[in-house]
Protein backbone atom coordinates (compact mmCIF):
# COMPACT_ATOMS: atom_id res chain seq x y z
CA UNK A 1 0.00 0.00 0.00
CA UNK A 2 1.59 3.17 -0.67
CA UNK A 3 0.76 6.13 1.52
CA UNK A 4 0.62 9.93 1.11
CA UNK A 5 1.28 12.26 3.91
CA UNK A 6 0.36 15.72 3.20
CA UNK A 7 1.38 18.63 6.14
CA UNK A 8 -0.56 21.50 5.82
CA UNK A 9 0.87 24.86 6.94
CA UNK A 10 0.12 28.61 7.06
CA UNK A 11 2.84 29.17 4.04
CA UNK A 12 3.14 25.77 2.32
CA UNK A 13 1.49 22.54 1.83
CA UNK A 14 4.15 19.30 1.18
CA UNK A 15 3.21 16.29 -0.19
CA UNK A 16 5.49 13.14 0.43
CA UNK A 17 4.75 9.59 -0.47
CA UNK A 18 6.17 6.02 0.95
CA UNK A 19 6.25 3.58 -0.93
CA UNK A 20 4.97 -0.37 1.27
CA UNK A 21 8.66 -0.44 2.50
CA UNK A 22 8.52 2.85 3.94
CA UNK A 23 10.47 4.61 0.94
CA UNK A 24 9.74 7.98 -0.13
CA UNK A 25 8.98 7.76 -3.49
CA UNK A 26 7.17 11.63 -4.05
CA UNK A 27 7.06 14.85 -3.15
CA UNK A 28 6.19 17.83 -3.95
CA UNK A 29 5.30 21.43 -2.51
CA UNK A 30 2.82 24.56 -3.03
CA UNK A 31 1.92 27.76 -1.53
CA UNK A 32 -0.51 27.62 0.72
CA UNK A 33 -4.21 29.56 -0.63
CA UNK A 34 -5.64 31.20 2.10
CA UNK A 35 -8.84 30.17 1.03
CA UNK A 36 -10.70 27.08 2.33
CA UNK A 37 -11.76 25.74 -1.72
CA UNK A 38 -7.98 26.27 -2.88
CA UNK A 39 -6.67 24.70 -0.40
CA UNK A 40 -9.11 21.56 -0.99
CA UNK A 41 -7.71 21.81 -4.63
CA UNK A 42 -4.40 22.52 -3.86
CA UNK A 43 -4.48 19.04 -1.92
CA UNK A 44 -6.14 17.47 -4.39
CA UNK A 45 -3.94 18.37 -7.29
CA UNK A 46 -1.31 17.70 -5.50
CA UNK A 47 -2.67 13.85 -4.92
CA UNK A 48 -3.35 13.74 -8.42
CA UNK A 49 0.21 14.31 -9.25
CA UNK A 50 1.74 11.98 -6.54
CA UNK A 51 -0.51 9.33 -8.41
CA UNK A 52 0.33 10.28 -12.01
CA UNK A 53 3.99 10.22 -11.17
CA UNK A 54 3.93 6.69 -9.52
CA UNK A 55 1.10 5.21 -11.03
CA UNK A 56 -0.53 4.15 -7.59
CA UNK A 57 -3.57 5.09 -5.83
CA UNK A 58 -2.77 5.74 -2.18
CA UNK A 59 -3.91 6.15 1.17
CA UNK A 60 -4.33 9.82 2.86
CA UNK A 61 -3.37 11.46 5.72
CA UNK A 62 -2.96 15.28 7.05
CA UNK A 63 -1.44 16.92 9.06
CA UNK A 64 -2.81 20.48 10.11
CA UNK A 65 -1.86 22.97 12.73
CA UNK A 66 -5.11 22.42 14.61
CA UNK A 67 -8.09 19.22 15.23
CA UNK A 68 -10.92 18.31 13.70
CA UNK A 69 -13.77 18.32 16.54
CA UNK A 70 -14.95 15.39 17.64
CA UNK A 71 -18.41 17.06 18.84
CA UNK A 72 -18.47 19.33 15.74
CA UNK A 73 -16.72 17.24 13.26
CA UNK A 74 -14.92 20.32 12.03
CA UNK A 75 -11.86 21.84 12.25
CA UNK A 76 -11.16 23.71 14.99
CA UNK A 77 -8.02 25.70 17.02
CA UNK A 78 -6.07 25.80 13.82
CA UNK A 79 -3.69 29.31 13.32
CA UNK A 80 -4.77 28.50 8.94
CA UNK A 81 -7.86 30.20 10.29
CA UNK A 82 -9.33 29.47 6.85
CA UNK A 83 -10.12 25.72 7.97
CA UNK A 84 -11.37 26.60 10.99
CA UNK A 85 -15.23 25.23 11.15
CA UNK A 86 -14.74 23.58 8.40
CA UNK A 87 -15.74 19.57 7.82
CA UNK A 88 -12.26 19.22 5.74
CA UNK A 89 -11.79 15.26 6.45
CA UNK A 90 -15.10 14.74 4.85
CA UNK A 91 -14.95 17.48 1.94
CA UNK A 92 -11.75 16.12 1.18
CA UNK A 93 -13.12 12.66 1.15
CA UNK A 94 -15.73 13.35 -1.76
CA UNK A 95 -13.38 15.11 -3.49
CA UNK A 96 -10.61 12.17 -3.70
CA UNK A 97 -13.45 9.75 -2.95
CA UNK A 98 -11.72 7.97 -0.16
CA UNK A 99 -11.48 8.78 3.39
CA UNK A 100 -8.97 11.14 4.34
CA UNK A 101 -7.64 11.05 8.08
CA UNK A 102 -6.81 14.43 9.81
CA UNK A 103 -4.51 14.81 12.95
CA UNK A 104 -2.36 17.62 14.58
CA UNK A 105 0.58 18.40 13.43
CA UNK A 106 2.27 17.72 16.76
CA UNK A 107 1.01 14.19 16.74
CA UNK A 108 1.74 13.65 13.35
CA UNK A 109 5.50 14.48 14.37
CA UNK A 110 5.70 12.38 17.46
CA UNK A 111 4.21 9.08 14.94
CA UNK A 112 6.71 9.74 12.32
CA UNK A 113 9.61 9.70 14.90
CA UNK A 114 7.61 7.15 17.18
CA UNK A 115 7.63 4.81 13.41
CA UNK A 116 11.41 4.91 12.60
CA UNK A 117 12.61 7.95 14.07
CA UNK A 118 14.00 8.55 17.57
CA UNK A 119 11.75 6.83 19.07
CA UNK A 120 11.78 3.58 16.89
CA UNK A 121 11.14 0.72 19.26
CA UNK A 122 9.61 2.70 21.96
CA UNK A 123 5.87 2.00 22.67
CA UNK A 124 4.84 5.38 24.62
CA UNK A 125 6.36 8.42 22.77
CA UNK A 126 5.78 12.29 23.58
CA UNK A 127 6.82 14.20 20.52
CA UNK A 128 7.59 17.99 21.33
CA UNK A 129 7.68 20.60 18.89
CA UNK A 130 10.13 23.60 20.51
CA UNK A 131 10.33 26.49 17.59
CA UNK A 132 8.45 29.81 17.27
CA UNK A 133 5.54 28.62 19.51
CA UNK A 134 5.36 24.58 21.12
CA UNK A 135 3.50 22.18 20.59
CA UNK A 136 3.58 18.09 21.62
CA UNK A 137 1.68 15.46 20.78
CA UNK A 138 1.56 11.23 21.78
CA UNK A 139 2.04 8.03 19.97
CA UNK A 140 1.09 4.89 21.42
CA UNK A 141 2.38 1.77 19.64
CA UNK A 142 2.70 3.57 16.45
CA UNK A 143 -0.72 4.88 17.33
CA UNK A 144 -2.11 8.61 17.42
CA UNK A 145 -3.17 9.53 20.79
CA UNK A 146 -5.94 12.13 19.78
CA UNK A 147 -7.83 11.74 22.73
CA UNK A 148 -11.67 12.57 23.22
CA UNK A 149 -11.20 16.34 22.89
CA UNK A 150 -8.16 15.66 20.26
CA UNK A 151 -5.84 17.25 22.41
CA UNK A 152 -3.58 14.86 23.66
CA UNK A 153 -0.06 15.57 24.58
CA UNK A 154 -1.08 19.44 24.27
CA UNK A 155 1.28 19.70 27.10
CA UNK A 156 2.44 23.29 26.02
CA UNK A 157 -0.70 25.14 27.17
CA UNK A 158 -0.77 24.65 30.55
CA UNK A 159 1.16 26.40 33.07
CA UNK A 160 4.71 26.67 33.78
CA UNK A 161 5.24 23.74 36.71
CA UNK A 162 6.85 25.28 40.02
CA UNK A 163 6.76 28.72 39.13
CA UNK A 164 9.12 31.17 41.19
CA UNK A 165 7.65 34.15 42.36
CA UNK A 166 9.31 36.00 39.32
CA UNK A 167 7.98 33.71 36.48
CA UNK A 168 4.34 34.17 37.97
CA UNK A 169 1.89 36.08 35.84
CA UNK A 170 4.60 37.45 33.88
CA UNK A 171 3.93 36.35 30.27
CA UNK A 172 0.45 36.04 28.24
CA UNK A 173 -0.25 32.94 25.95
CA UNK A 174 -2.49 34.15 22.35
CA UNK A 175 -4.49 31.12 23.89
CA UNK A 176 -5.83 33.69 26.77
CA UNK A 177 -4.29 32.51 29.77
CA UNK A 178 -1.45 33.53 31.55
CA UNK A 179 2.42 31.97 32.11
CA UNK A 180 1.70 28.78 29.40
CA UNK A 181 4.66 26.19 29.07
CA UNK A 182 5.06 27.73 25.89
CA UNK A 183 5.79 31.25 26.66
CA UNK A 184 8.79 30.09 28.62
CA UNK A 185 10.02 27.58 26.54
CA UNK A 186 9.79 28.22 22.93
CA UNK A 187 12.25 29.38 20.61
CA UNK A 188 9.84 33.15 20.97
CA UNK A 189 9.70 32.46 24.66
CA UNK A 190 13.73 31.93 25.27
CA UNK A 191 14.65 35.17 23.09
CA UNK A 192 12.19 37.04 25.34
CA UNK A 193 13.54 35.79 28.16
CA UNK A 194 16.92 36.80 27.05
CA UNK A 195 15.67 40.44 26.36
CA UNK A 196 13.69 40.59 29.13
CA UNK A 197 17.17 40.77 31.01
CA UNK A 198 18.93 43.28 28.43
CA UNK A 199 20.23 40.98 26.01
CA UNK A 200 20.01 41.19 22.25
CA UNK A 201 19.39 37.96 19.94
CA UNK A 202 17.13 37.16 17.63
CA UNK A 203 17.25 33.69 18.22
CA UNK A 204 17.69 30.60 20.66
CA UNK A 205 20.89 29.27 18.53
CA UNK A 206 22.44 33.04 18.61
CA UNK A 207 22.04 33.08 22.64
CA UNK A 208 23.55 29.93 22.94
CA UNK A 209 26.45 31.26 20.35
CA UNK A 210 27.33 34.87 23.00
CA UNK A 211 26.75 31.86 26.16
CA UNK A 212 30.09 29.93 24.01
CA UNK A 213 32.07 33.25 23.87
CA UNK A 214 31.48 33.91 27.48
CA UNK A 215 28.38 36.54 27.65
CA UNK A 216 26.99 36.33 31.23
CA UNK A 217 23.92 37.34 30.09
CA UNK A 218 23.67 34.45 27.74
CA UNK A 219 24.90 31.95 29.97
CA UNK A 220 21.80 33.01 32.52
CA UNK A 221 19.00 33.25 30.21
CA UNK A 222 20.19 29.28 29.09
CA UNK A 223 20.15 28.46 32.74
CA UNK A 224 16.60 29.76 33.51
CA UNK A 225 15.91 28.18 30.16
CA UNK A 226 17.12 24.72 30.82
CA UNK A 227 15.53 24.83 34.28
CA UNK A 228 11.99 25.30 33.13
CA UNK A 229 12.47 22.99 30.29
CA UNK A 230 13.64 20.39 32.90
CA UNK A 231 10.51 21.57 35.13
CA UNK A 232 7.88 21.10 31.98
CA UNK A 233 8.82 17.87 30.92
CA UNK A 234 8.94 16.25 34.33
CA UNK A 235 5.31 17.49 34.66
CA UNK A 236 5.13 15.25 31.72
CA UNK A 237 7.13 12.58 32.87
CA UNK A 238 5.08 12.51 36.26
CA UNK A 239 2.07 12.36 34.79
CA UNK A 240 2.75 10.06 31.74
CA UNK A 241 5.84 8.39 31.95
CA UNK A 242 6.46 8.19 28.40
CA UNK A 243 9.09 5.67 26.93
CA UNK A 244 11.10 8.46 24.95
CA UNK A 245 10.87 12.25 24.59
CA UNK A 246 11.47 13.15 21.42
CA UNK A 247 12.67 17.34 20.36
CA UNK A 248 11.47 18.76 16.92
CA UNK A 249 11.67 22.47 16.21
CA UNK A 250 14.42 24.80 15.71
CA UNK A 251 15.34 24.53 19.32
CA UNK A 252 16.19 21.24 19.51
CA UNK A 253 18.87 22.53 17.03
CA UNK A 254 20.48 23.18 20.27
CA UNK A 255 23.12 20.40 21.23
CA UNK A 256 23.56 21.70 25.05
CA UNK A 257 19.91 20.65 25.88
CA UNK A 258 21.09 17.39 25.19
CA UNK A 259 24.21 17.48 27.50
CA UNK A 260 22.20 19.94 30.80
CA UNK A 261 18.73 18.40 30.64
CA UNK A 262 19.53 14.82 31.87
CA UNK A 263 21.18 15.85 35.07
CA UNK A 264 18.41 18.47 35.71
CA UNK A 265 15.30 16.17 35.39
CA UNK A 266 15.36 14.34 38.20
CA UNK A 267 15.03 17.37 40.52
CA UNK A 268 11.73 17.78 39.57
CA UNK A 269 10.36 13.93 38.54
CA UNK A 270 8.63 11.71 41.44
CA UNK A 271 11.31 9.76 43.38
CA UNK A 272 14.82 11.77 42.22
CA UNK A 273 15.87 9.66 39.73
CA UNK A 274 14.98 10.31 35.57
CA UNK A 275 15.63 7.37 33.37
CA UNK A 276 13.76 8.77 30.21
CA UNK A 277 16.14 9.46 27.64
CA UNK A 278 15.27 13.05 25.51
CA UNK A 279 16.59 12.78 22.10
CA UNK A 280 16.53 15.10 19.02
CA UNK A 281 14.15 14.18 15.99
CA UNK A 282 15.62 11.70 13.33
CA UNK A 283 13.35 13.11 10.30
CA UNK A 284 14.19 17.05 10.88
CA UNK A 285 11.50 18.79 9.01
CA UNK A 286 10.03 16.33 7.18
CA UNK A 287 8.77 14.67 10.60
CA UNK A 288 5.31 16.14 9.99
CA UNK A 289 4.36 14.84 6.80
CA UNK A 290 5.75 11.47 6.77
CA UNK A 291 4.20 11.29 10.39
CA UNK A 292 1.05 12.05 7.71
CA UNK A 293 1.67 8.99 5.85
CA UNK A 294 1.89 6.78 8.72
CA UNK A 295 -2.14 7.76 9.76
CA UNK A 296 -2.30 4.46 7.88
CA UNK A 297 -0.73 1.53 9.29
CA UNK A 298 -0.36 -1.38 6.97
CA UNK A 299 -2.95 -4.05 6.31
CA UNK A 300 -5.72 -1.64 6.63
CA UNK A 301 -8.38 -1.72 4.22
CA UNK A 302 -8.32 1.54 2.61
CA UNK A 303 -11.19 1.39 -0.15
CA UNK A 304 -9.00 3.14 -2.35
CA UNK A 305 -10.61 3.69 -6.19
CA UNK A 306 -8.87 2.08 -8.55
CA UNK A 307 -6.75 4.75 -11.08
CA UNK A 308 -8.60 4.29 -14.17
CA UNK A 309 -11.91 5.22 -12.05
CA UNK A 310 -9.69 8.45 -10.94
Amino acid sequence: MYRSGIDLGGTKIELVTLNENGEEVFRQRVPTPKDYLATLEAVAALVHASEIETGQVSSIGIGIPGVVSSVTGRVKNSNAVWLNGQPMDKDLGAMLQREVRIANDANCFALSEAVDGGGAGKAVVFGVILGTGCGGGLAIHHKVHGGGNGIGGEWGHNPLPWMTLEEFNSTQCFCGNADCIETFVSGTGFVRDFRAHGGEAASGIEIVSLMAQGDPAAEAAFGRFIDRLARALAHMINALDPDVIVLGGGVSNIDLIYEYLPALLPKYVLGGECATPVVKNRHGASSGVRGAAWLWTPGEDTRLPSLAAG
